[in-house]
């Protein structure tokens, strides 16, 4: 998996917004200097809250936007400017799977219809015989019947319709498949299933998988790399066992120790993130967590902090990583002032719970 399939360098997305005839439009900072690459064969997780840019970041990635900014390849073939038959020649390569199994799939088209479109595009000289062979060949391959063919999208429930998303990504024979939060609208179950089957298409059919997800449980169980997103850009990378043991970003801590823990009276601290999220229109100076993180110093609401190397195959966008990782808890409130000295006690809770460690919390003010 050492080869390079996808990559991207300093995407960045900007929208216009609210602008009338007497008022100039804002801009939406929706994904700001993104860097990254996918290795053949793998599956690479993009995690983080509702807002954070993951969609947009998706869509650039398929080509479905067109960035604002930044630089991509596909197979060492740049891409950000493909047009016409070039655009419509890398959609063979490339698939994508929406987040909402039944809009994503015309209701008046039936399933037959659906999965051989991308059959008839990109494999003209194809008889009608042998396209319906095989779709029925991908509807067995996602779990489902052939006579399924003849139905249409409402006759399904929602684990099938994804699995007829699936399979029509499947038609054209694509080398990586995208996945925008694709088991996240599905019952518990269901979401199992699915997660499964794209883990068995990954294996049988060398495929490689970008997965955007909020769902730590399904990355976990599924990614071999992480790239964890805030307002827009990534703050950390890395492989998923390596995150999911020992986190360098403190916006990751406050994510992994939000998992709910399933063992019958462990009580364990939660990392609580003060505030909301800032607005992508006004986003801060400075790094853009520091207004929500409890490590933040003066530094940090300055000096927009670098991706840089972490140590076992992170990198991770924070000025102190080496401090908090070390679980030093001398941290500088803004302003100059020393916290007060409940943030080594809050630290180290954080520490614990982050390690599995059972944690109860001392009573009194913090």
């Amino acid at each position: 998996m050492s080869e390079v399939i996808l990559e991207a360098t300093g995407l960045t997305r900007h929208f216009k917004v609210g602008g009338t005839m007497f008022r100039r439009p804002d801009t939406l900072r929706a994904v700001e200097d993104v860097s990254l690459s996918v290795r053949r064969g793998e599956t690479l997780a993009i995690v983080g809250e509702s807002g954070c840019g993951k969609s947009t970041l998706a869509r650039m990635l398929m080509r479905l936007i067109d960035p604002t900014a930044g630089e991509m390849s596909f197979e060492g073939r740049r891409i950000e400017g493909l047009r016409g038959a070039e655009l419509s020649a890398l959609r063979r390569d490339m698939q994508f799977i929406f987040q909402d199994p039944f809009s994503s799939l015309n209701p008046r088209m039936s399933v037959g219809r659906i999965v051989g479109e991308p059959i008839e595009t990109h494999a003209p000289d194809l008889s009608a015989k042998d396209r319906r062979a095989k779709v029925a060949e991908l509807l067995e391959q996602v779990g489902l019947r052939p006579e399924h063919a003849d139905r249409y999208p409402h006759e399904f429930s929602g684990g099938q319709r994804q699995r007829i998303g699936i399979a029509r990504a499947l038609a054209s024979g694509p080398k990586l498949i995208i996945g925008d939060e694709p088991v996240s609208a599905l019952d518990v179950s269901v979401q199992a299933q699915v997660i499964n089957l794209l883990a068995d298409l990954r294996d049988d059919l060398g495929l490689t998988l970008v997965i955007i997800a909020h769902d730590l449980a399904v990355i976990r169980h599924m990614s071999d790399r992480v790239a964890v997103m805030y307002l827009g850009g990534v703050v950390e990378e890395g492989p998923c066992d390596a995150i999911f043991a020992a986190p360098r970003h403190p916006y990751t801590m406050a994510l992994l120790s939000a998992i709910p823990e399933a063992e019958h009276g462990l009580e364990r601290t939660q990392i609580e993130l003060v505030g909301e999220m800032p607005s992508p229109i006004d986003p801060p100076p400075g790094c853009r967590f520091h207004t929500r993180c409890p490590f933040a110093r003066e530094r940090c609401e300055t000096e927009v902090p670098a991706l840089r190397e972490a140590g076992d195959g992170h990198r991770a966008a924070c000025h102190f990583f080496e401090e908090i990782a070390a679980e030093t808890p001398a941290v500088v409130a803004r302003g100059g002032a020393a916290r007060p000295a409940a943030a080594a006690e809050r630290f180290a809770l954080y520490a614990d719970a982050l390690a599995g460690r059972e944690v109860r919390p001392r009573a009194g003010p913090d």
